[in-house]
């Protein structure tokens, strides 16, 4: 229910959305040879690039400003601490480097894309950004005494890395699945050279 009532998940659901039509038109540029719909393409990928930016510098700001859910080291308690992940980012320069660079791939495949007429490999420096920026995210919100799954109900009740994967049994599976990666991979990229 916390989730349903927060607005800013539509937000980022939205920059989500967008930025899938851009991924795709990308993919497309890249992997198709017809000319008339390259050109949609890259017409729409300036359509979909503004609500994109909108959304996703929305998100990331109130992301960057808003009070966090940090773990107290000593007591284990889930307190809340006003610019959270902002200082979580500061204090882990790999991952404000990591996120730097992800945002700067996923603008430079995006904008040579829609100003270059022959280029067409954005979906590479794109795709590679876009996973780069939520890697980025993803452990910034999680590390450094952070909650990465937080309840505004309950705010002991939230997830950290430390309560949710401790005990042998969470630990043997998630190894059973880290196993399974270079499977699920390898599927990807046959499904993706079936589908070219």
């Amino acid at each position: 229910p916390d989730a349903l009532a927060n607005p800013w998940n539509l937000i980022l659901g939205l920059a989500v959305f967008f930025l899938a039509r851009l991924l795709g038109n990308l993919y497309f540029i890249n992997n198709i040879r017809h000319e008339e719909l390259i050109a949609r393409c890259r017409r729409q990928l300036i359509t979909d690039a503004v609500p994109f930016l909108l959304f996703f510098l929305a998100f990331v700001g109130y992301v960057l400003l808003k009070d966090g859910f940090a773990v107290d080291a000593g007591s284990g308690q889930v307190v809340m601490e006003p610019y959270k992940y902002l200082h979580n980012l500061l204090a882990m320069p790999y991952l404000l480097v990591l996120f730097l660079a992800g945002v700067l791939g996923v603008l430079f495949g995006l904008i040579k894309s829609i100003f270059s007429k022959t280029y067409t490999a954005g979906i590479w420096f794109a795709g590679a950004g876009t996973v780069l920026t939520v890697l980025a995210l993803l452990l910034a919100v999680g590390y450094n005494g952070t909650a990465y799954y937080p309840s505004t109900a309950d705010l002991q009740s939230s997830l950290t890395i430390a309560n949710s994967c401790s005990s042998q049994f969470t630990l043997k599976t998630m190894a059973y699945v880290s196993i399974l990666v270079p499977f699920v991979l390898a599927y990807i990229v046959y499904a993706w050279r079936v589908i070219d």
